[in-house]
């Protein structure tokens, strides 16, 4: 029974993660800024980490069940 909340937190971490790296894939592409008042670079760079960081989280909580 404990395995519910698992399951809906490893779907919500994996979908904000993806998400959050198409969506600075799209901007970093389109010459859009991807945080407002920082580099374009830097912003980019963060994004992705932190993308790349909550798919990874969302993935293993969904295989570790």
């Amino acid at each position: 029974m404990e395995s519910g909340p698992e399951v809906f937190a490893g779907a919500a971490f994996a979908l904000f993660g993806t998400a959050l790296l198409v969506w600075t894939g799209v901007s970093a592409r389109i010459g859009s800024p991807v945080a407002d008042g920082v580099s374009r670079p830097v912003g980019a760079v963060v994004a992705v980490l932190f993308g790349a960081l909550f798919t990874a989280t969302g993935c293993w909580l969904l295989l570790s069940l």
